[in-house]
């Protein structure tokens, strides 16, 4: 098939989707993204990407069309600049896209809005989309402090619908998703399928290198305002005294540089910040962690998301320790491969690391996890079904 993927977010920028359409490549479809600059999660423009620069690439056999869009920044006016930007050049170009393509794939973060484009397209050439749901829209606004009866809130409360009732076909990352649909959007879920994210390959190739007697606790994602990694950062500072735990924060965001000064006024030492690393290097950090750590703030909401790193979690056969409700607190009890406690809950959460140390059931826990993913989350199933949903749309 010919296929065109429209979001936002694209290598260098670290989001499955590049993995996807690479693995939908070798598969032997001719895959075109439309997506915006990289400036995820730095909120600034990378230098090679400014000025025109490289807005047609072919990276691993998948040509990538970019079109202009304002960085993210650090303020949330900013952020509404950067998705508005997007949405209007992104939309522009799809209207002048020449290329008749089979089937539309949209892989849906935030915002909502990254999808009108795909609708742009749609309407011209009369192609169906298939919606992959990532992030649940308006959702996401609540849980970024907008209040539910605002002008604002309702504003894209009428956009979001819009939209998801535009598509062709939805597919959604958490089985919770469905219930948002039908309860809040008031939407018939019979058409909606549920494709659970999976883990690159990488993370199955893990190898263990335990180089002291400390427990190390990694943390591997984006540090921003759903992620409540600061709970981390206050559950290090009630263990401060225990010489004998280490906490690795591995990643970058908007919340990065408030949860550094936050550890520096508690005087802490056994919590490292290391900044964003590629994919690549993930492994090194996933390979000494005795446990790895998810947070998510205490949100309805959100607490219907799972998280990526989650699979990738398991993919590398590490136990989880998560102060975390919902979709990801159901999954981690259900695998048995964990521990959790309630989200933003930093009291709690010094405690259940404190009995994930004392416990015996560590390699038991990390071997469950591995055994849940490869039977609800492989790489294989998921590319296969996601194939024959595009195939059945585009037929």
């Amino acid at each position: 098939m010919n296929l065109l993927v429209i979001c936002q977010y694209y290598y260098p920028e670290p989001f499955r989707i590049t993995d996807i359409c690479e693995s939908l490549v070798e598969k032997g479809h001719d895959v075109t993204v439309l997506t915006g600059l990289p400036n995820y999660p730095e909120g600034k423009i990378l230098e090679n990407y400014r000025r025109g620069k490289k807005r047609n690439e072919i990276i691993n056999g998948v040509k990538v069309v970019r079109t202009f869009e304002i960085g993210r920044g650090t303020t949330k006016f900013q952020l509404f600049l950067n998705y508005i930007s997007y949405t209007l050049s992104a939309s522009i170009k799809a209207f002048n896209l020449k290329e008749k393509f089979d089937v539309v794939l949209v892989n849906q973060l935030s915002p909502v809005m990254m999808a009108i484009p795909a609708i742009v397209y749609k309407k011209k050439y009369n192609r169906k989309i298939l919606l992959y749901c990532l992030d649940l829209w308006p959702a996401s606004l609540i849980a970024g402090g907008i209040k539910e009866g605002s002008i604002f809130y309702k504003l894209f409360f009428i956009i979001s619908k819009w939209i998801y009732s535009s598509v062709d076909s939805i597919a959604v990352t958490s089985s919770m998703f469905k219930e948002y649909f039908k309860s809040k959007l008031f939407m018939n879920i019979e058409n909606i399928q549920h494709i659970p994210q999976y883990a690159e390959d990488i993370f199955a190739e893990i190898e263990e290198k335990k180089e002291n007697r400390k427990f190390n606790f990694v943390f591997a994602g984006n540090i921003g305002e759903m992620q409540s990694v600061e709970t981390i950062v206050k559950a290090a500072n009630e263990m401060k005294e225990k010489n004998n735990i280490m906490f690795h924060i591995v990643g970058d965001g908007s919340k990065l540089e408030e949860c550094i000064v936050l550890s520096k006024k508690f005087k802490l030492n056994n919590i490292i910040f290391y900044g964003k690393k590629p994919i690549n290097e993930m492994p090194q950090y996933y390979s000494f962690a005795d446990a790895m750590l998810i947070t998510l703030k205490n949100d309805k909401t959100i607490s219907y998301t799972l998280p990526g790193k989650v699979q990738s979690y398991m993919a590398a056969h590490k136990p989880i320790i998560g102060s975390i409700n919902g979709e990801t607190r159901r999954v981690i009890k259900e695998a048995g491969c964990g521990y959790c406690c309630d989200a933003d809950d930093y009291k709690e959460l010094s405690k259940i690391i404190l009995e994930f140390c004392d416990s015996n059931q560590q390699k038991l826990m990390g071997a469950n996890g591995y055994d849940y993913y490869i039977k609800n989350y492989s790489k294989k199933s998921f590319i296969s079904t996601l194939e024959e949903s595009l195939i059945k749309l585009g037929g």
